[in-house]
């Protein structure tokens, strides 16, 4: 388990942004004999190989290949962005002496932890070289940016009654002399050493610090992103593993609403079934399973009441099942209950999430997908305190124990 988690930590590390995480998760496939295709071409898929696709290298779906004919696949969906401060397209300003970088809140980011942080930037580019167009990704991997807080004498009531403006107070200071933006951002290309030209952006900021182990007996693990790429690195590891037929679907854009080409909402993977499927594609989707994993919201030790008492996941006590009778999950009694059957027969414990009445329920892919393709589905995450904010907290027995699941789910 030690090791488990200490690949993963290393894993999300090396992913500040969902194409870096994308390129590491195919750097890995290919490692382990998995074929790429092109959704450009036509596929001519052999038994008993593994494959993988990319869209837009943000997201990506990888499988064995055939589907079990009685069970078809079990599917693990997962998304590949986190919340964060993205920059603006022409994102340079100089106000009291400093040179600042404007950005725009990515999806529902907790800003507050943001402040007083070592910031590097990551993401894609896309320039000239030349005449030739191309495109690549950076990722600066050292502290180049600070938001400062204000300090208490000049804001008495910050501990009590503070509010972030996301336009004027979540800005960050890269400098105080000169930098010119589109010469810095090309300084990060080592391949190309003609005359570049700055067309096009992707890039955000991340904290720099990395993940690791805290607690007494180190049972917690606290990292930026957790929120999903912990989910992702557990369907990738179990697909790797398993000896049944499985899928993984890591899609970008969840944060945002997953309405986009990328996105779940979109119709990767739909295509990429119809494409493995051919005139079984009904069929399999009524065989199948989706496994939407997505982290749940642990019970917070500060705040107990914003819990449902009964439906309150713990840290390390297990994976949360997801539950909402308004389909925010798309939880059913017979996909909890497969799920919690294999669960138990590895002795591995469950914990139910349903919010509060009176409180507004979130989503994930789950439902998604689940309206889109027609799949039964369930939804599980790992029990996280704190997210959405720059750095989130989860059990170091949790993650595992969804691992171990996934891997012999096929047998149920």
């Amino acid at each position: 388990m030690r090791e488990f988690n200490e690949e993963m930590i290393s894993f999300i590390d090396a992913s500040p942004t969902p194409f870096h995480a994308v390129e590491w998760m195919a750097r890995t496939l290919e490692c382990r004999g998995f074929t790429r295709l092109a959704e450009d071409e036509k596929w001519e898929l052999e038994e008993g190989q593994d494959y993988y696709v990319t869209r837009n290298d943000s997201s990506i779906i990888a499988f064995s290949y055939p589907p079990c004919s009685e069970k078809g696949y079990t599917i693990v969906g997962a998304h590949t962005d986190s919340p964060h401060l993205r920059l603006k397209p022409s994102p340079l300003t100089t106000v009291s002496g400093v040179k600042r970088l404007g950005v725009e809140p990515y999806g529902g980011v907790l800003l507050n932890p943001w402040f007083d942080r070592d910031l590097s930037l990551a993401g894609r580019i896309v320039y000239l070289d030349g005449e030739v167009r191309k495109e690549t990704l950076i990722n600066i991997d050292r502290p180049i940016a600070v938001i400062p807080s204000l300090a208490i004498h000049l804001d008495r009531e910050a501990n009590s009654s503070r509010t972030i403006n996301a336009q004027s107070d979540i800005v960050p200071i890269i400098a105080t002399g000169d930098v010119e933006f589109e010469s810095f951002i090309l300084s990060q290309i080592q391949d190309d050493t003609g005359e570049l030209t700055l067309l096009a952006h992707e890039l955000s900021f991340y904290e720099h610090q990395k993940g690791s182990f805290v607690g007494v007996e180190s049972e917690f693990i606290t990292s930026a992103r957790l929120d999903n790429l912990l989910s992702c690195y557990v369907g990738l590891q179990a697909l790797l593993e398993t000896s049944y037929p499985m899928m993984c679907a890591f899609m970008d854009h969840e944060e945002v609403g997953s309405e986009s080409h990328v996105g779940a909402g979109g119709t990767f993977v739909e295509e990429t079934l119809r494409r493995i499927a051919g005139n079984d594609f009904e069929k399999l989707m009524r065989r199948s399973l989706m496994v939407s994993c997505d982290n749940a919201h642990a019970q917070h030790p500060n705040f107990p009441g914003k819990h449902e008492s009964e439906h309150a996941p713990l840290l390390n006590q297990g994976v949360a099942i997801k539950i909402n009778s308004n389909q925010r999950y798309a939880t059913s009694s017979r996909t909890q209950g497969r799920f919690v059957q294999c669960a138990r027969a590895l002795h591995i414990p469950t914990q139910t999430f349903v919010t509060r009445s009176d409180t507004a329920c979130g989503s994930t892919i789950g439902p998604i997908t689940a309206t889109r393709l027609g799949i039964e589905t369930i939804d599980v995450g790992v029990p996280t305190l704190a997210m959405h904010s720059i750095r989130e907290l989860a059990g170091i027995s949790d993650a595992f124990g969804l691992y171990r699941i996934l891997i012999h789910l096929g047998d149920y």
